[in-house]
């Protein structure tokens, strides 16, 4: 348990990184009938975050682990770059099963073990939440368990997006349904802003209403409204009146507008488009460009053969000065219903 003395902070994705951990892909009933171009898609992500800093990469076996090299060798990857580490797993998607790594008053690295529960709609996810310990043992990191009326709490990563000096968004569909993928039943926003400040060292929450159609997370912030400064944002939204996610992006635009920030300054905020609805199978799949991941060397942005691709890196470009904003291609690994933010997760030094 955290002490209560013990103050805690959660960095922003955008400041740097010490490593960047990823999962390689093992499990084809994420990408059923796709599997076959995905490591080459994890390949190309490797490739360019191994430019500036370390890429931890879990792999199931010594097999798989040749089979990891064999294609980041291909793809021109930094291979002194990259570290595997071995642990079997259910899925990897290392943002929502990993830990979150803090900072603690000696700006010591302290990683909190939150519980994964497989976003409460899987069965297959005991493995997974070894992740965490496995992580802490290699690094020889303190591991703290995340706890809140004598129970453990579930929270993914996907689910929080933060600024680095306090400040929280989220969801309320998320955390907050007590019918539909219940995380921690019976909490009130009050717990959770109490968990928050407890081990993330978050002291303003933002609570958003929904997210997009498709994210079978159930309302994950990382599909919708991202921080790519420490007072400015950006958040997806949908010209179609006739499509489901033009509501609910126009309700969440308008609270934003109305957020402060933890020092109570007004928020930045900064639109980027919806993608056209991406349907394969006949199933409507999470795409959307707020899936993009902040590494040392670069953004890389989930791209999806769309016209408004070039918008929404155009915009971003604007955002990001410090370093290059680049495409990743998408309809491939959007079929098992996550992009790039959702299998990445940062360490920062």
């Amino acid at each position: 348990m955290n002490k209560e003395n013990v103050t805690y902070c959660l960095p922003a994705e955008f400041e740097y990184h010490e490593a960047t951990w990823i999962g390689w892909p093992n499990n084809k009933e994420d990408w059923p009938g796709k599997f076959a171009p995905i490591p080459w898609v994890y390949g190309e992500i490797v490739k360019y975050i191994s430019r500036a800093e370390k890429v931890r990469i879990i792999v199931e076996s010594k097999l798989h682990q040749k089979k990891a090299q064999a294609v980041l060798k291909a793809v021109d990857a930094d291979l002194t770059n990259v570290e595997f580490f071995r642990l079997e797993t259910d899925r990897n998607w290392l943002r929502d099963a990993g830990p979150q790594f803090v900072k603690n008053e000696k700006n010591e690295t302290i990683v909190i073990n939150f519980k994964f529960n497989a976003w409460a709609k899987y069965d297959n996810y005991k493995k997974d939440i070894k992740i965490p310990k496995m992580i802490a043992k290699e690094l020889n990191l303190p591991r703290i368990k995340a706890e809140h009326k004598n129970r453990e709490v579930v929270l993914e990563g996907g689910s929080i997006d933060y600024n680095g000096s306090g400040t929280l968004i989220t969801t309320e569909e998320c955390l907050m349904d007590n019918k539909v993928q219940v995380r921690n039943s019976g909490f009130t926003k009050k717990d959770y802003e109490e968990v928050f400040k407890k081990y993330l060292g978050i002291t303003n929450v933002i609570w958003l209403n929904k997210g997009i159609a498709g994210d079978d997370t159930h309302g994950h912030v990382d599909d919708i409204t991202r921080f790519v400064n420490k007072n400015t944002v950006v958040t997806v939204m949908e010209d179609d009146p006739n499509d489901p996610n033009y509501n609910p992006l126009m309700e969440n635009r308008e609270r934003l507008y109305g957020a402060r920030l933890e020092d109570g300054s007004k928020l930045n905020v900064v639109e980027i488009p919806m993608p056209s609805p991406v349907i394969f199978k006949g199933e409507r799949l999470p795409a959307s460009y707020a899936n993009f991941y902040i590494s040392n060397y670069a953004v890389l942005v989930p791209t999806f053969n769309d016209p408004k691709d070039r918008i929404a890196l155009g915009i971003l470009s604007e955002l990001f000065t410090d370093r290059l904003v680049i495409g990743i291609h998408a309809m491939d690994l959007v079929w098992g219903l996550g992009t790039l933010h959702c299998l990445t997760h940062e360490q920062i030094a």
